[in-house]
């Protein structure tokens, strides 16, 4: 009876070690190519497969939902455009340790910039647990990149891919560019809580659905978000700090680190939790609003059930 289960294992590793095998080989042809061409290429891709997927007409119905007056063609155009940055996330993906070479005592601009620096070593030099935000921005790997560079102990929370042999060579790559690294996961929160606890820093990426959030009013729709950034700020009362990462001209990025963000709080003076979230939501959706082109659209976003939605009302 064991046989065919070993069997089937057998071809499971087999079939895995074929795909990371692949999945590296794409790499060293895009380290080949260097982070310029092999961004270009992975848009070119994007923009001509990208609009053959499901994931595009969830692009369209969410570009249309959050600006109603833009005309098809623009719709199209925004789609089409937000593949383009997907794309070249993608590509870029094998260069991420070179793309991020910001030096504040240089005098010659490199290829990534940084818009509040001084927060991220206030950041690290107050002795104190911190939170940081970020969103599905331009090529958003990168604010990992810059805490770990100057030192700022951060826990970067991501989500594993499905397939667990990309997965596997993803890891590789963030381990080698960035900071302490945990996967969304079962269980996850404890080790999230010891990172504050000693005094670490979270990075967390806030912009996707969450079945089991809190309701936020998301470019005038209710959507659902993760609670759990608001429930560390109301129990640690420590800075919280947005980031997100422009994608400039010429291959180029800039990061911007906001200020500590001022959160609602409760009559009994500790962090109101969703009113948390929805502050640090608002803000992530300046970003889209201002740079809509290098978003995420893909992503089902707006999941809020009807029967919910009828109870929520916003200002």
């Amino acid at each position: 009876m064991q046989q065919p289960h070993r069997s089937r294992n057998l071809v499971s590793r087999f079939i895995g070690s074929v795909v990371v095998g692949i999945v590296r080989g794409v790499f060293a042809f895009s380290r080949a190519l260097g982070p310029e061409r092999s961004g270009a290429v992975g848009a070119a891709l994007t923009r001509t497969f990208g609009p053959l997927l499901r994931a595009h007409r969830t692009a369209l119905a969410n570009i249309r939902a959050a600006y109603p007056d833009k005309s098809d063609a623009e719709v199209k155009a925004l789609a089409l455009a937000a593949w383009d940055n997907l794309g070249r996330t993608g590509g870029e993906y094998p260069h991420l340790g070179r793309l991020f070479d910001f030096d504040p005592d240089s005098t010659t601009p490199g290829r990534t910039e940084v818009d509040g620096i001084d927060h991220f070593l206030a950041l690290r030099d107050d002795g104190k647990p911190g939170l940081i935000f970020s969103a599905h921005l331009a090529n958003w790997e990168l604010p990992a990149i810059c805490a770990a560079r100057f030192g700022l102990d951060t826990t970067a929370v991501f989500r594993a891919p499905n397939d667990p042999a990309i997965a596997r060579v993803l890891h590789e790559i963030r381990s080698e560019t960035m900071g302490n690294l945990e996967a969304a996961r079962q269980g996850a929160a404890f080790a999230m809580q010891g990172a504050l606890e000693k005094g670490g820093h979270l990075g967390m990426l806030i912009d996707q659905h969450f079945t089991r959030g809190v309701i936020v009013n998301f470019m005038g729709h209710p959507a659902l978000v993760n609670p759990i950034l608001g429930k560390f700020a109301r129990r640690f009362d420590c800075p919280v700090h947005g980031v997100r990462v422009i994608r400039l001209a010429d291959h180029r990025f800039r990061l911007q680190l906001t200020p500590p963000l001022d959160l609602p709080r409760d009559p009994d003076g500790q962090i109101n939790v969703q009113g948390a979230m929805q502050a640090m939501t608002s803000v992530v959706e300046e970003w889209v609003r201002e740079y809509p082109e290098q978003w995420l659209w893909m992503h089902r976003r707006w999941r809020v059930p009807a029967a919910v939605q009828g109870n929520v009302s916003f200002p």
